[in-house]
């Protein structure tokens, strides 16, 4: 005989045995749903805090460190940003401090202002931020005075704009008259660019009548090559310490009428330049390949993130290559 459930209790049965059914697929879904989220939370999360964004080489810099990331997207997350003005610190200075509080593994950092970012910097390695430091070295005396070191990955300032300018030098004789248009002055790049160009003229017998600083901007290189051309009518020319200023001071010499007397040349090889080299409007820069610099101390970061190396173990430097570049580079 064949047993039979009564029909409320069978519906008692049915509506029981479907929460249970129901409870358990919730219980599938939701473990599936954090699955993803427990898997996102073991990769490290690396924050990248740049220049201003306005300047090409930051833009290149930020697309060669997503690429870079989207494949490598199951090694690490990643969170770019960079500053509007190339002078803004107290901008990158909140841009840190909120990277500390999101709680980032690692933050590779293109500062400001080689001495400002400092104690934000400290605070950030206090709270266990592993900090890598790209493009601009901090100033070795205050990483000192705050106890911390900190790795600088990147190219030799110097060195790539005593490239640049031997490579004008060849163009000018001894005794010509030459200005440089530095970037940030308070920036270790900026000094180690305008250093290297002194190095060049110096060897050269080549006379520099002045360094003025043009914030790495355009205009304000424009407005500082104009300068120096009406101070000094004679000088043969400008040596600017990054291509956007080169930029405005190519757009400073046409306007004295003075295109093919006063040479300008430059540095970061950026893409609004390459034309300007073709027609013999800037007659070198250097190449410190923007899209690798960022990758570059990323990948010191998760090196150091995966061996475990303490922030006072990791290595004080990192070279990266810079080259030449002139119209006839390939």
């Amino acid at each position: 005989m064949t047993s039979r459930i009564p029909s409320a209790a069978a519906s008692l049965f049915t509506r029981r045995r479907c929460a249970q059914v129901f409870g358990a697929s919730a219980a599938l879904v939701l473990s599936a749903a954090l699955l993803p989220a427990a898997h996102a939370a073991d990769k490290p999360k690396v924050a990248l805090v740049m220049k201003s964004l306005a300047n090409e080489f930051f833009l290149t810099m930020e697309q060669g460190a997503k690429a870079h990331q989207k494949e490598n997207s199951g090694k690490y997350t990643l969170v770019a940003n960079g500053i509007k003005d190339e002078t803004d610190t107290a901008a990158q200075i909140r841009m840190v401090e909120q990277m500390v509080a999101q709680k980032v593994d690692a933050l590779v950092i293109a500062p400001a202002d080689s001495k400002a970012l400092v104690p934000a910097i400290k605070n950030a390695i206090d709270k266990g931020v592993l900090v890598v430091n790209i493009d601009n070295r901090f100033d070795t005396a205050a990483l000192k005075e705050k106890g911390i070191k900190v790795p600088f990955v990147g190219p030799d300032n110097r060195a790539g704009a005593k490239l640049v300018g031997d490579a004008l030098a060849k163009t000018l004789k001894s005794g010509d008259k030459v200005g440089i248009i530095e970037g940030v002055s308070t920036t270790f790049n900026a000094q180690q660019r305008t250093l290297g160009y002194q190095d060049a003229m110096k060897a050269a017998g080549i006379t520099v009548v002045g360094v003025q600083s043009g914030q790495w901007e355009i205009d304000k290189g424009n407005t500082v090559a104009a300068g120096m051309m009406r101070e000094h009518p004679d000088l043969k020319a400008l040596l600017a310490g990054n291509d956007s200023m080169a930029l405005g001071a190519v757009a400073a010499v046409k306007a004295a009428g003075k295109t093919g007397k006063v040479a300008v040349v430059g540095y970061d090889n950026i893409s609004a330049i390459k034309p300007m080299l073709k027609d013999g409007r800037v007659l070198a820069t250097a190449d410190q390949y923007a899209a690798k610099q960022a990758v570059f101390g990323i990948e010191t970061a998760l090196k150091a993130l995966a061996d475990k190396t303490p922030q006072a173990q990791m290595p004080e430097e990192v070279k990266t290559d810079v080259v030449l570049v002139t119209k006839d580079s390939k």
